[in-house]
């Protein structure tokens, strides 16, 4: 949600590019949170669920993947262990700088699909 809606679909078309399609879901549109389950139908298409969150580790990351795991039950469906990536568990200093080394980007994304995709 928010700006990490774009640097997912970044990350999405540079893993298209590998043959790796995604599918990325705007949490936003799920309020209240997902009572439709949208996300566990996701995981039921792809195996494969990453909770993507600018904010630090334990944040709405933690909220997501404890309603959609173990209130949803999504985990039955799963290939491959779930992922969360989250900002360093620090606040970031000022600047793009701070932002660059301290909350997540499309390459991390992509490297945490590769992995989960070698799994």
């Amino acid at each position: 949600y928010g700006a990490c809606c774009k640097i997912a679909l970044d990350a999405a078309v540079d893993l298209e590019k590998f043959g790796i399609s995604i599918e990325v879901i705007d949490v936003q549109t799920l309020l209240p949170f997902d009572l439709k389950e949208t996300i566990t139908e996701s995981i039921k298409k792809t195996n494969a669920v990453l909770f993507f969150d600018e904010d630090v580790p334990g944040g709405a990351s933690a909220y997501m993947f404890q309603q959609v795991m173990e209130i949803q039950g999504g985990f039955r469906w799963l290939d491959v262990a779930p992922r969360t990536i989250t900002a360093k568990a620090h606040r970031p200093a000022y600047s793009t700088d701070g932002d660059y080394f301290s909350k997540p980007n499309a390459e991390d994304i992509a490297q945490v699909i590769e992995s989960m995709m070698r799994e």
